[in-house]
């Protein structure tokens, strides 16, 4: 998203793109690089999150909140990763978007929305960690299935929510000299400026305010962890403390390298939109940062499995059944390459 200002693009006959940004879009870091990048994206995210789905809804009978969680965790990164051929078709063709407006503004919402349903459902698994730990008995009954499932519904609203302003605004445009474009190029006016001051908040209340919640939450965890560690040294209370430590710093990680850049770039990007500035690396790193974002979708299984022991036990009784199937094949093989040399 950048400004393409009035005596560039004008408001009326036909439109033209600078030529850097006609370099930029059609040169191989936007028709090529980033292509890649989500092709691999999705060859790893499609079979990780709906094995892990298939193993939160079918394989895992006791429901537990933080399954509930992770379960509509892995939905959404599903059904984002199921879109993504579309922003790889529109790269591979020259940045020239040939499936209307509507399938546009849905793609830009679904972004969005992954990324912010992904950041506030990851907020909700560090709170209810923070209260199973902190408070195991008192939180028993906040800690319902049902209670998960109606914050989860809660989520998907705030998400939806945050990408209205995306499903308002118009977003491909026509340039002579480029093609349709779809989220990349816009006419600024009086009613852009209005969308800018929303994506200036949107970061603010959809990434900095769960970022300090997961922080404070992991903070008091591991505190707490390690003041029962000292009272009773055992290898489960250590486990615990191991597993927890590595959960916290598997989700600060998936912030710094997905969530803090785009919505940084975001944010840094409106800002000088508004203050009238145009700059061609400027929205390159956000195109770059984009790309990172996207990532999340297969690290995301990482989380599953370190932040339920049944997720745990179900991937690695999965794993264990085809090892001893593997190792019994080879077994009757090897058997029977005896029986023919001792004949």
């Amino acid at each position: 998203m950048f400004e393409a200002n009035n005596t560039t693009i004008p408001s009326s006959g036909p439109l033209l793109a600078p030529p850097e940004w006609v370099l930029l879009f059609k040169g191989l870091m936007a028709t090529r690089v980033m292509p890649s990048i989500s092709i691999f994206i999705i060859l790893l995210s499609l079979p990780l999150n709906g094995l892990a789905l298939v193993t939160f809804t079918c394989r895992i009978q006791e429901k537990k909140p933080a399954m509930i969680y992770m379960a509509h965790l892995a939905c959404v990164d599903l059904l984002f990763a199921l879109l993504l051929p579309l922003k790889i078709h529109y790269q591979l063709n020259g940045t020239d978007w040939v499936f209307g407006e509507a399938a546009c503004r849905l793609l830009s919402a679904a972004y969005y929305g992954n990324m912010y349903c992904s950041i506030l459902l990851m907020m909700c698994m560090s709170v209810d960690r923070l209260l199973g730990v902190a408070f195991p008995i008192a939180s028993l009954t906040w800690r319902s299935t049902g209670t998960a499932t109606f914050i989860c519904t809660l989520v998907w609203l705030l998400a939806l929510a945050g990408t209205v302003p995306l499903l308002t605004l118009t977003q491909t445009f026509h340039f002579q000299n480029l093609g349709v474009t779809c989220f990349d190029l816009f006419e600024v006016d009086s009613s852009m400026m209005l969308y800018l001051s929303v994506f200036i908040i949107l970061p603010c209340i959809y990434f900095f305010l769960p970022l300090v919640v997961i922080l404070v939450s992991y903070s008091i965890i591991i505190y707490v962890l390690c003041a029962k560690h000292d009272h009773s040294v055992t290898s489960s209370s250590s486990d615990n403390q191991r597993r927890a430590v590595i959960m916290a710093t598997a989700v600060l990680i998936e912030f710094v390298v997905c969530f803090a850049p785009s919505n940084g770039f975001l944010l840094y990007h409106c800002i000088c939109i508004a203050m009238g500035s145009n700059k061609l690396h400027t929205y390159l790193a956000y195109l770059m940062t984009m790309c990172l974002g996207n990532s999340s979708v297969f690290l995301d299984p990482l989380l599953y499995y370190y932040g339920s022991s049944q997720y745990r036990k179900q991937i690695r009784s999965v794993l264990g059944l085809h090892y001893e199937t593997q190792s019994h094949i080879h077994k009757i093989l090897s058997s029977k390459l005896d029986c023919k040399t001792n004949k």
